[in-house]
């Protein structure tokens, strides 16, 4: 059963899915500290590079299934429109408010 995004635990990770899903970059980055960083299936990229290509071009799409860790890991279905929909794995670093750092990949 999906998690609506407004019942997600953390209101940082909440804000960031809903981002997310409105297509909105620019909401999006104001929830990045200066310094974020990221991985996808186990490799470091460049955030911005990675964002744009896999999320904000390709209208990616969250459905959060299961949340834990206060709400800082998430399984979600994900789809765009290059890969189409797979379930995923996120893991956020949340520091006063923003993420530091997220790690992502296939779940």
């Amino acid at each position: 059963m999906t998690i609506a995004t407004d019942k997600l635990s953390d209101p940082t990770v909440r804000a960031l899915v809903a981002a997310i899903n409105a297509n909105d970059r620019a909401a999006f980055l104001a929830l990045l500290t200066p310094d974020a960083t990221m991985s996808d299936d186990g490799t470091d990229r460049d955030l911005a590079e990675w964002i744009d290509r896999e999320i904000f071009s390709v209208h990616g799409h969250i459905e959060v299934q299961t949340e834990s860790a206060g709400g800082q890991a998430l399984v979600a279905d994900y789809r765009n429109d290059t890969w189409g929909e797979m379930r995923t794995a996120w893991r956020f670093t949340v520091d006063g408010g923003k993420v530091s750092r997220f790690e992502t990949g296939q779940a």
